[in-house]
C-alpha cells in the first residue's frame, strides 16, 4: 500500500525519494532538535498516481523532450498549458482523504505554509530553490487542497522546465512531493549564510533580515539588513531602509504593507538576536556536516527554522598543514589549464613538487594540495619573508595581474606578520642563491650561444634515466618507479634548465626598463619579442603549418582528415591518394610532439598520439586561413623585424650622452633575450615527455589490473593516487576499489562544472583582487593587455580547440590556452582569454605571431558570443562588443 502521509518526526535524509530535498532537510532537522515548525509531507507517490490520472501527460512528457531551453517563448508556453491541465483535473479521492486526514491530525485551525520539494532540489551537490511555488497562511479545506495541487502543477513552470533541461534531469524522473507546515507569524524573517556566500570565508556567518514574512526578502520586494558574526562577534552591520514588509491576514493569504518612517530605518535584529541567531546557524552547519544556506524568522522571542539546504556554490577548501591562516595559488591559473584534473595527475604533481616535504622524500607535498579537481601551491611560509612579500607578487603580476594583486591585499592582514617557520629561511636560500648567481652569470658576460644544445642534452638524459628506471620494473615497484623518479625532476630542472628562461626574462625586464629610462619609450620591445628562436611551443606550430602544406597539395588527404577516427587514422592513410607522403609527415610530428595535447598537464588527457584526430580542427583551419608556406614565411619577417628593431634601438641610444656604454648594455641584454627567451618553453616541453613515459607505464599496469578482473577499465587508475595504485598491485589495497573509483568519477564530474578560484585562502576566502586602471570606453570588458595593437573581427568562442575551425577573420575567444592550443594561433585575428598575465604561453605566442591580445576577462567566453564583432585593444587591454551576431 503506498504511503501518501509522512509526518516530519518520520522522515530522515534517506526518505529523499518519497518527500523531496526540501522535506527531507525539515525532516532530519526536526530529529535533531531543531526550532522547526512542525508539519506534514505528501509524498512523491501522491503526485505520480495524480499525474497518471491523465492519459495527455505522455504527449506533454513527448513535448518537453524536444523543445529547446533557449526557446523560452515556447518553454512559456507548453508550461502554462500543462499547468492548467494539471490544475483542472480532479484529485483522486484517497489521496485527498489521506490529506485531509493529516491536516486534522496537525490542526486544522491553524494557518499553514505550503511548499513544494521536488527530489532534485536541495540536494548535496545541486540546489534548486526557488523552481516551483509556495504558498503562505493557507487556511482551510479549500484552500489547502487547491495549494496542493497548484504546487504539483508548479513543477512545470519554466524555471524549473529549463533548469532541468540544462542540467541534464529527464522531466520524467524528477517527483514532487508537497511540505504542509504550520506557519509562524515572524516580526523579523530573513535568510541565513554559514559562510559568505559572496568571498566562501566559512568562518563568517551572514545574515540578511526585513521585518514581516521572508517572501518580500526572497522574491526582491525588499531591501534587507546585512550583518556579518565571525567568532560569536559581530564584525558587519549594514541596515538598509525597508519600505515594506508582507504580513499575514486573518482570513488567509497576504498582504503588503507600507512601514512607518521609523520602523524603515530601524535594525531589524537586535545585535543580542544576531550573535543567537549566527550560533544557531553553527549549530545547524555541525549538524549536517556542511556550510548551510537557511530560512529562519523570529516570532515572540523565539527563532524559528523554516528550511536549511546546502551552499552548492562555494568551492572546496584547499587543506592546510595547521590552524594557521594560509594562502593558495591556483597552479591551474599559472599553467593556463583551469579544467578539473584527475586524481593520478594530482597525485604526480603533487610527488613532483619538491616544496613541503623534506629534501629527497618521495612523498605527496603538503605545498601542492587538491581541492575541487584543481591544484594550489602554498607560497604562505615564503610570503612571511621579506623578500618573498617584495618579490613573489611581482613575479606572479607576469602570470596573473588580479593573481598578484589579491596577493598584496592579503599581504595587508596581520595575519600575514607572523614568523616563517624555523629552517624555510635557511632551505630557500640553498634554493635561490645558486639560482640567482647562475642567472646573473647569463645576463652578464656568459656565453649564451649554445643554451638550446645545452638543455636539450640534459633533458635527453632526464628522459633516458626515466626511461631506464620505469621499464625495468613491473607491478607496484613500476609505480614506485615513477614515484622516485618524478620526485627527483623538479630539482634537476632548478639545477640545470631554470636559470637559463628566468635568464631572458631578467634581461627583457632590464630592456624594458633601460629603454624608457634612456629613450623614454619601450616600443622596440614588442618586435624584439617576435619569432624567438630555439622555442619548443613555437618549432611545434611550425611543423602542424608544414602538415597542413603537406595535406593540401592531395584532396583526397583533407576529406580522409575530416572523416578519420583515431584507431584506424595512421593505417587508412595507406588507402588515400597522396596520403604516403602525409603518414611519413605526421610520424615525425608525432614522434617529436605526439606526447602533447590541450590540457597536457594533466596525465589523464589523451595526448595526439592517442588521439590524433585532436589536431584536425587545426589542420583544416590552416588550410582554410593560410596560405602555402605563409606560417613560414611569417616567422621570417618576425625575425627581421626583431633584429631591424634591434638595430634601431641600438642606433638610437647610441646617439644619447654615454651613448656608446648604453648601445653596448643593451646589445648584451637583447642577444641574451633573444637567445634564452624562446628556451621559456623547454623545461616543460621537458616534463610533458616524461609524463608521457610514466603515463605509458601506468595505464599498462591498469591493463594488467583490468585482465585480473580487478576493476573494469584501464582508464580506472586515472582515478586513484600513486600510492593507492601501487597497494592495489600489491595485493594491500584496503576496502572495495570500484566503490572508490565510481566515487570519485562522479565527484569529478561535479569538479568539472565548478569555476576555480586564481586566489584563496585556507578559510576559503576568494580574493579576487583588481585589474589596474584600463582607459577603456563605457560597456567595454577590461583585462590585462598583453600584445599590443587594436584589431576588430568576428568572434569565435573556442571552450576546446578540437572543436574549433577558425577563419581568417575570426578572433578566438577562449577559457585559456596551453601548448597544445598553438596550432590555432595562425589562423587567428586577435585573442581574448579569461585567464593569463604577461608571461602565460597565449600572451607570449600572440607577442611571438604580432596579434593583439587581452587576457583576463571574467566569463569572456559567455559574455562573448560567437559571431559578435568585437574590438580587441591589446595595447589599452578592453574588449569591445560593436554588434551581436
Amino acid at each position: 500500500m503506498e504511503t501518501y502521509i509522512m509526518f516530519f518526526s518520520e522522515i530522515g535524509k534517506d526518505d529523499l525519494p518519497a518527500v523531496g530535498g526540501k522535506g527531507a532537510n525539515l525532516g532530519e532537522m526536526s530529529k535533531g532538535g531543531l526550532p522547526v515548525p512542525p508539519g506534514f509531507c505528501i509524498t512523491t507517490s501522491a503526485y505520480r498516481e495524480f499525474g497518471d490520472t491523465s492519459p495527455e501527460m505522455a504527449g506533454f512528457f513527448r513535448e518537453l523532450d524536444t523543445v529547446s531551453p533557449d526557446r523560452l517563448d515556447e518553454v512559456r508556453r507548453l508550461g502554462q498549458r500543462i499547468r492548467e491541465h494539471l490544475e483542472s483535473i480532479a484529485m483522486p479521492e484517497h489521496i485527498e482523504d489521506a490529506i485531509l486526514k493529516a491536516w486534522r491530525h496537525n490542526g486544522e485551525d491553524k494557518a499553514y505554509a505550503v511548499r513544494s520539494s521536488a527530489t532534485a532540489e536541495d540536494l548535496p551537490t545541486a540546489s534548486f530553490a526557488g523552481q516551483q511555488e509556495t504558498y503562505l497562511n493557507v487556511r482551510g479545506e479549500e484552500q489547502l487542497l487547491l495549494a496542493v495541487q497548484r504546487c504539483w502543477a508548479s513543477l512545470f513552470t519554466e524555471r524549473a522546465i529549463v533548469y532541468r533541461a540544462k542540467n541534464g534531469f529527464d522531466h520524467r524522473s524528477v517527483f514532487l512531493s508537497v511540505v504542509v507546515q504550520e506557519m509562524v507569524f515572524p516580526e523579523v524573517s530573513g535568510i541565513m549564510f554559514t559562510a559568505d556566500p559572496i568571498t566562501g570565508r566559512r568562518q563568517t556567518v551572514s545574515i540578511d533580515a526585513s521585518f514581516g514574512l521572508g517572501e518580500a526578502l526572497v522574491s526582491g520586494l525588499v531591501s534587507a539588513d546585512l550583518y556579518q558574526v565571525r567568532a560569536n562577534t559581530i564584525i558587519q552591520k549594514k541596515v538598509a531602509v525597508k519600505k515594506l514588509a508582507i504580513y499575514s491576514l486573518p482570513e488567509g493569504g497576504t498582504v503588503t504593507r507600507e512601514l512607518s518612517a521609523e520602523q524603515q530605518l530601524a535594525q531589524a535584529l537586535s545585535d543580542e538576536e544576531i550573535v543567537r541567531l549566527a550560533a544557531l546557524g553553527r549549530d545547524i552547519e555541525h549538524y549536517y556536516g556542511s556550510e548551510q544556506d537557511i530560512e529562519w524568522c523570529l516570532s515572540g522571542g523565539n527563532f524559528y527554522i523554516v528550511q536549511s539546504r546546502p551552499i552548492t556554490s562555494l568551492y572546496p577548501v584547499p587543506q592546510a598543514a595547521d590552524d594557521q591562516l594560509h594562502v593558495f595559488i591556483s597552479l591551474g591559473h599559472q599553467q593556463m589549464m583551469t579544467d578539473a584534473m584527475t586524481p593520478l595527475a594530482i597525485s604526480l604533481w603533487r610527488t613532483m613538487f619538491p616544496f613541503g616535504k623534506q629534501t629527497g622524500a618521495v612523498t605527496e607535498s603538503a605545498a601542492l594540495v587538491g581541492a575541487g579537481g584543481r591544484m594550489f601551491a602554498d607560497p604562505t611560509q615564503l610570503l612571511l619573508m621579506g623578500p618573498g612579500r617584495r618579490i613573489l607578487p611581482s613575479v606572479i603580476g607576469g602570470i596573473d595581474e588580479r593573481m598578484s594583486s589579491g596577493l598584496k591585499q592579503l599581504l595587508e592582514r596581520s595575519e600575514f606578520n607572523r614568523r616563517p617557520l624555523p629552517g624555510v629561511r635557511s632551505k630557500t636560500a640553498q634554493i635561490v642563491i645558486p639560482l640567482l648567481g647562475k642567472v646573473a652569470g647569463n645576463v652578464l658576460y656568459r656565453d649564451v650561444a649554445g643554451v638550446a644544445e645545452q638543455m636539450g642534452r640534459v633533458a635527453d638524459n632526464l628522459i633516458d634515466r626515466a626511461k631506464e628506471e620505469v621499464e625495468r620494473a613491473s607491478g607496484a615497484e613500476k609505480v614506485s618507479a615513477v614515484q622516485r623518479n618524478v620526485s627527483a625532476v623538479i630539482p634537476e630542472l632548478f639545477k640545470h634548465m631554470l636559470p637559463i628562461p628566468l635568464s631572458g626574462i631578467v634581461s627583457l625586464k632590464l630592456l624594458e626598463r633601460l629603454t624608457r629610462r634612456w629613450l623614454g619609450e619601450t616600443s622596440w620591445i614588442a618586435q624584439l619579442n617576435k619569432s624567438l628562436p630555439h622555442n619548443a611551443t613555437s618549432e611545434m606550430g611550425l611543423m602542424i603549418g608544414d602538415l597542413a602544406d603537406e595535406a593540401r597539395k592531395q584532396p583526397a588527404v583533407v576529406h580522409y582528415l575530416q572523416t578519420a577516427d583515431d584507431e584506424h587514422f595512421l593505417d587508412g592513410l595507406a588507402n588515400i591518394r597522396g596520403g604516403d607522403r602525409f603518414y611519413r609527415e605526421i610520424q615525425r610530428f608525432l614522434e617529436l610532439y605526439g606526447m602533447r595535447c590541450p590540457g597536457e598537464i594533466d596525465i589523464g588527457n589523451k595526448r595526439w598520439r592517442e588521439a590524433p584526430t585532436l589536431l584536425v580542427p587545426s589542420l583544416i583551419s590552416h588550410i582554410r586561413s593560410v596560405s602555402p608556406g605563409e606560417h613560414r614565411e611569417k616567422f621570417a619577417q618576425g625575425k627581421r623585424e626583431a633584429e631591424q628593431a634591434a638595430e634601431e634601438l641600438l642606433a638610437k641610444v647610441e646617439r644619447t650622452p654615454g651613448g656608446y656604454v648604453k648601445k653596448r648594455i643593451l646589445a648584451r641584454l637583447i642577444t641574451v633575450f633573444r637567445s634564452v627567451m624562446g628556451i621559456r618553453e623547454y623545461p616543460k616541453y621537458t616534463f610533458i615527455r616524461l609524463f608521457d613515459i610514466y603515463k605509458q607505464a601506468i595505464m599498462a599496469e591498469g591493463a594488467a589490473l583490468q585482465r585480473a578482473n580487478v576493476i573494469d577499465d584501464p582508464q580506472d587508475v586515472l582515478f586513484l593516487k600513486l600510492d593507492e595504485l601501487a597497494a592495489l598491485l600489491d595485493h594491500r589495497f584496503p576496502g572495495d576499489v570500484r566503490e572508490l573509483i565510481a566515487a570519485r568519477r562522479k565527484t569529478f564530474e561535479l569538479d568539472k562544472k565548478r569555476n576555480p578560484p586564481r586566489l584563496v585562502t585556507s578559510e576559503g576566502e576568494n580574493v579576487t583582487g583588481q585589474h589596474r586602471n584600463v582607459q577603456a570606453p563605457e560597456g567595454a570588458l577590461t583585462g590585462t593587455p598583453v600584445s599590443a595593437g587594436s584589431i576588430e573581427g568576428i568572434a569565435r568562442v573556442v571552450l576546446r580547440p578540437e572543436e574549433a575551425q577558425l577563419s581568417s577573420d575570426e578572433i578566438m575567444i577562449a577559457p585559456f590556452t596551453d601548448p597544445g592550443w598553438t596550432p590555432l594561433f595562425y589562423a587567428a585575428k586577435g585573442l581574448v582569454m579569461e585567464v593569463g598575465g604577461m608571461m602565460t604561453h597565449g600572451a607570449v605566442v600572440a607577442r611571438e605571431y604580432g596579434i593583439p591580445a587581452v587576457v583576463g576577462i571574467d566569463r569572456a567566453t559567455e559574455i562573448i558570443k560567437t559571431g559578435d564583432r568585437i574590438r580587441v585593444d591589446g595595447t589599452q587591454g578592453y574588449v569591445l562588443i560593436l554588434s551581436r551576431g
